[in-house]
Formats: C-alpha cells, sequence, structure tokens
C-alpha cells in the first residue's frame, strides 16, 4: 500500500499568473510486525511514475450546446493526463504535465517527498461556478504501478481574477498616483522591489478604499420619489456596499425600497444568447414617513468578480424597486396631529432600476480564510 499526500504551501486561493506550490508526499506503511515477508518484492514498493499538472475544466447548461464546436483548442490539450480526467465537461486549460520521478522505489515506512511549482496562465478564465458556465481548478497528481492503471489525486484549487481593464476604466479615482495608503517605514533604509502581484494589490486597495460619492435622483412620471448616495462605485469581495436613501427631496410618497446585489451572466455565443440573473444579497424595507435611512450589502467572499471571457461574460449591479403611492391619504401627520391612520386600500405602482457596480478581487489570503477548504488532500494506493 501507499499513501499519496499532497499540501499547499499557501492554502488553495490563488491570483491569475500567481505560482502555486505544492509538496506531494509518497509513503510506504510500515508492515504489520505479525506479518513475515515471502519474497524481496513484498518489502518494497515500486512506482513505475508520477506527474503533476494543473487543469481547468469548463461546463455548460445543456442548452448551450457542445462547446468543441463553439471554442478554439485549449492550452496545451495534448497531455498524458488529458486522457485520464474523467471529468464532465471540456479541458480549457491544461499546463504542461511535470515529471516527479521515475521507477520510485519504497521500503516500508520510508516516505519520498517532491515539490511542485507551476505558474497559472494569466490569460485564462478564474474559478466560476454560475448557472450557465462553470469553471474549475484543480491540480491533476497521476501516479502509475507497473501493468496498473493510472491513479489521480485532484486537488481543488481557486483562481481569481485580476481586471486591467476594470483597473484602467477608474483609475482616475487614484489622482494619478500610486501612493500607498499604508505608513511608510522610516526606519528601512533598503525597499524590497515590488512584484507585479503587489503592484496589481496596492492598486486595488488605492481604488477601493478612497471615496467618490455619486448622487443619483430617483424620479418616475409623477415626480421625484428620492435621492440615493453611493459612497464609492468599486468595492473587493468582502467588502460592504454601503449607501443612504434622502427621501426630503421626494414629491411621492415612496411606501418601501429593495436593493438586491446581482450578478448578471450573459453567454456571448451568437447562436445561444442567454442571461441568468443571481441574487446574493438584499435589504428591504418599509420606509413610508421615514426621512432618511440607510442600505448595506455584504459582499460574499465566494462569488467571483467580474470577468469576461469569449464564452461569457459576468457583471455586478445594484438593484432597486420602489413602491410608490401619490394616495393623498397617505400626508404624513404633523406635530399637531392627535390620530392618524394608514387608508385600508392603497393604489401603488412599482419601479426598478439598476445601477452597475465594480467588483474586484482581494487579497487570496483573506479568501482563503474566510471560506473554508481543506489544503491536505490524500490517495490510497492497496
Amino acid at each position: 500500500m501507499i499513501e499519496v499526500n499532497a499540501r499547499l504551501f499557501r492554502g488553495p486561493v490563488y491570483l491569475l499568473g500567481e505560482v502555486v506550490e505544492c509538496s506531494i508526499s509518497f509513503t510506504h506503511p510500515p508492515s504489520p510486525q505479525h506479518k513475515v515477508a515471502q519474497s524481496h518484492n513484498d518489502v518494497f514498493e515500486s512506482l513505475a511514475w508520477a506527474s503533476a499538472q494543473i487543469h481547468c475544466i469548463c461546463t455548460t447548461d445543456s442548452k448551450l450546446g457542445k462547446l468543441e464546436d463553439k471554442q478554439s483548442s485549449p492550452l496545451y490539450n495534448n497531455t498524458t493526463l488529458a486522457i485520464c480526467t474523467q471529468d464532465a465537461g471540456k479541458i480549457e486549460v491544461a499546463t504542461k504535465p511535470r515529471i516527479l520521478f521515475c521507477d520510485l522505489r519504497l521500503s516500508p515506512g520510508q516516505t519520498k517527498t517532491y515539490f511542485y511549482r507551476e505558474k497559472i496562465p494569466s490569460d485564462v478564465p478564474p474559478s466560476y461556478r454560475g448557472q450557465l458556465v462553470k469553471y474549475s481548478y484543480k491540480i491533476t497528481i497521476g501516479t502509475q504501478r507497473v501493468n496498473s492503471p493510472v491513479k489521480l489525486l485532484r486537488v481543488p484549487i481557486r483562481v481569481l481574477p485580476v481586471c486591467a481593464i476594470g483597473l484602467n476604466d477608474i483609475g482616475g479615482l487614484c489622482n494619478d498616483t500610486t501612493e500607498e495608503l499604508s505608513p511608510a517605514n522610516p526606519f528601512l533604509e533598503i525597499r524590497q522591489r515590488e512584484t507585479p502581484f503587489d503592484i496589481a494589490l496596492q492598486t486595488l486597495q488605492n481604488i477601493t478604499s478612497r471615496r467618490n460619492p455619486n448622487f443619483y435622483m430617483i424620479s418616475n412620471i409623477f415626480g421625484k420619489v428620492a435621492r440615493f448616495c453611493l459612497f464609492k462605485p468599486a468595492y473587493k469581495l468582502g467588502e460592504d456596499i454601503i449607501g443612504t436613501f434622502d427621501f426630503t427631496v421626494a414629491t411621492v410618497n415612496c411606501v418601501q425600497v429593495s436593493v438586491s446585489l446581482q450578478c448578471e451572466e450573459e453567454t456571448q455565443l451568437e447562436d445561444s444568447k442567454q442571461i441568468k440573473i443571481t441574487t446574493y444579497s438584499k435589504h428591504h424595507e418599509v420606509c413610508l414617513g421615514l426621512k432618511y435611512t440607510q442600505v448595506i450589502l455584504p459582499i460574499p467572499l465566494h462569488v467571483t468578480p467580474a470577468f469576461s471571457t469569449p464564452l461569457v461574460s459576468l457583471k455586478w449591479r445594484l438593484h432597486f424597486e420602489f413602491v410608490t403611492s401619490t394616495n393623498s391619504g397617505l400626508d404624513m401627520p404633523t406635530l399637531d396631529t392627535d390620530y392618524w391612520q394608514a387608508p385600508a386600500d392603497l393604489s401603488i405602482e412599482t419601479m426598478v432600476w439598476s445601477l452597475p457596480i465594480k467588483l474586484f478581487s482581494t487579497t487570496p489570503v483573506l479568501v482563503a480564510q474566510g471560506v473554508q477548504s481543506n489544503i491536505h488532500h490524500r490517495l490510497i494506493m492497496r
């Protein structure tokens, strides 16, 4: 029997273009003391070879048809483990396999450890579990005994996008500066050279930290309903979206308001256009008689920021629903009013509005801490 153990050094979450580091150990457990070996072959365990590579599997809704006819060939499709994955869907990305060893012999109680290091391509889709399209990443570790079938150990990882286009769109919020928000160390004489990922994360921090309030006057055919203030248009995973409503400027009574955080998933195929809307957070409030109120929507850590591929695009928005009424019986009481009662019958109208927002990735360590996941994986070969 041989145990194959895989451990991710930096957790299961990475950015596109980052390097994945994984230790892979092959162990031959010691035999029971009462068992007596009959031959030399009973003492040693042998493996012919072992290799590792990263796969991205793309699965789609059955209504989209076959991907092979719509998309180009995947990156490094013809690899040794591609035919052994046996996963539903299409291999979208497969890095070149790296050979860990050839002809390994282990005595009872012996362990051999190998280190696998691979860079995730920067021009590939991120991890995503949508209603129409799903992208899932796995480190596939394959090994084989002589004259035996190939055994696979799959280590799932999550890959977050780094949206350079989105950074360019709202780069003006940084006031054309890359000055760090954190205080500098005056005692540090030699400053370490920043990697491209450090610069990207610092730029994201600058963009999503600076406030740039935007005010929106919401109106219908009868008049003004409310004024909405969104303190910033760019957010990171795990943050709270905070906004305020001002009803003092209204000329139409707003009975209730609902705000939802939604993602819009749209396929890019010309002959099979589909759109799916998914709601993650929702705020509902009866606002009749209120002058001011606020809305707080948490952004979950398990969602995927905006991205676009030739197959699907993902966008984020705030979806508003206002219930208004022009009923004269809704005139609110004053300080001199002794008794007030809402009318039994109320004529209402509902209006909807969607406001696009920018959603970016955050530090992979924060995502890994907020979402429980396993960094140790094991395969037993009997």
